[in-house]
């Protein structure tokens, strides 16, 4: 039964219109093509193929959709918004004729997931989204779970209401705290958790971002985030967000191209649990704004960051204890 998305604590932008969500799904049983042609059978719209393994969709609802293959080296330069697999850093020193790219695309295919990068639409309307994902399923698109292989996920790219610092600090502490919950209640996959895609954050980094007179301030978070998490492989993904608020200040640390600098929460956790018929990306959104919920109430997330540290504080002192046999 349909699932209606839950209502965030801060609907709005500054601005006053309703937050967007931007929505990555990465799926196998379907080549590019195949995604198209079930796409604009269905809904309409008009194609534009990039390359051999690219194509824009575009919809008088949606706007732009990209389907890709998720490589960027089967694309060379064709560039696109959503491609973004760690695994094409194994070509980089490698150059590949162009006319080598399609062909190592259909070889791939099965392999590496094909994938929708859906354009920012109204958190309220994450729904209109269900009958995408049931017409793929009912097409033969394979999610993370009908194979140890598919190490695939949903990614929601989540709009911040104000982009302050107070907020990115809230929401990053009550990511923290709220972490373990978010991966028992999705369930992440095994073959996900062994690969570095939805790496945890170091404890350390915790640590650091929930002591009690951690600062609200922009650079301070940019640089210790850098500092501890230099990359993109992390369950709460905050560069596009970081190099959308200070692109100089990241880019002076970190040249990965593949890093798109947007105004949101690159949230990267859930699985593509497209076997499941009851999932969708409202499931997950659900599940996000259960952090939003934390950070809002500022009582109830200070008392839960003095739970964490005298929790982590008792473990050290429990540790320590046993190391030098007292009781």
């Amino acid at each position: 039964m349909p699932v209606s998305p839950k209502l965030p604590p801060v609907a709005k932008t500054a601005k006053g219109q309703d937050r967007r969500v931007g929505v990555e799904l990465e799926f196998a049983g379907l080549s590019v093509e195949q995604t198209v042609d079930l796409l604009l059978d269905a809904f309409g719209g008009e194609a534009e193929k990039i390359d051999a393994h690219r194509t824009i969709l575009r919809h008088e609802e949606w706007g732009e959709a990209t389907v890709e293959l998720d490589l960027q080296y089967v694309h060379g330069n064709s560039g696109a918004e959503g491609t973004a697999d760690s695994s094409s850093s194994l070509f980089r020193d490698f150059e590949l004729p162009d006319d080598w790219r399609g062909p190592l695309g259909d070889a791939l295919t099965g392999l590496v997931p094909v994938e929708i990068v859906f354009p920012p639409i109204p958190w309220s309307s994450l729904g209109a989204l269900d009958d995408v994902f049931a017409l793929l399923r009912r097409h033969g698109a394979l999610g993370t779970r009908e194979s140890a292989f598919y190490a695939f996920g949903l990614h929601l790219n989540v709009e911040v209401a104000t982009g302050a610092p107070e907020e990115i600090l809230r929401v990053l502490q009550a990511y923290l705290l709220l972490s373990e919950n978010l991966r028992d209640a999705v369930a992440v996959d095994i073959t996900r958790r062994i690969l570095p895609h939805t790496a945890h954050f170091p404890e350390s980094y915790a640590r650091r971002i929930l002591s009690p007179d951690y600062p609200a301030d922009l650079e301070t978070m940019i640089d210790d985030y850098l500092e501890m998490n230099p990359t993109r492989n992390r369950e709460l993904d905050m560069l596009p967000l970081f190099t959308h608020l200070a692109p100089e200040r990241v880019r002076s640390r970190i040249t990965d191209v593949l890093i798109k600098p947007r105004p949101t929460y690159h949230y990267r956790l859930p699985n593509a649990d497209l076997g499941d018929p009851d999932w969708s990306a409202v499931t997950e959104w659900n599940r996000w704004v259960t952090v939003e919920e934390l950070a809002a109430d500022p009582e109830r997330l200070g008392a839960a960051i003095v739970s964490f540290r005298a929790a982590r504080q008792a473990g050290f002192s429990g540790r320590l204890r046993r190391l030098f046999g007292v009781e």
